[in-house]
């Protein structure tokens, strides 16, 4: 079972926020099942709380995450949903890292570990999101 992990849920963690205990359970939960990983868009986004690419790195080590770029299909998927997206009328709240990041979950992982910001399951029908 590989579980894809959001931005949102690994800032909570590095920055304490109250959320980061229960963050840290469903974490451990998910990588006692298999593999948790992050993608290109959610190490961009994490990069910008580290000083260094090393401490970032050492960060997502100590959790046990390790890194998979977006395949061409996910990344076929998530610009096919944005565009659905805005064709339908969706405002620009949503960008399309965000689409990016769902579509690496549902194309490459088994589930997202996120913060469902409702979308997910609107755009991204299939989606597993995990959240304590």
């Amino acid at each position: 079972m590989k579980t894809a992990v959001d931005s949102s849920v690994l800032l909570a963690v590095f920055n304490g926020e109250p959320s980061a205990a229960s963050w840290v359970d469903l974490l451990i939960a998910a990588r006692r099942e298999g593999q948790l990983v992050v993608c290109d868009v959610v190490y961009a986004e994490l990069s910008l709380a580290f000083a260094t690419e090393a401490a970032l790195q050492e960060a997502l080590r100590k959790l046990g995450v390790s890194f998979e770029s977006i395949s061409p299909a996910a990344a076929w998927h998530a610009g096919a949903s944005f565009r659905a997206y805005r064709d339908a009328g969706g405002p620009r709240n949503h960008l399309i890292p965000d689409f990016l990041i769902a579509a690496h979950a549902q194309i490459q992982a088994n589930r997202l570990a996120a913060s469902d910001r409702g979308y997910l399951r609107s755009r991204f029908p299939g989606l597993n999101v995990i959240h304590p």
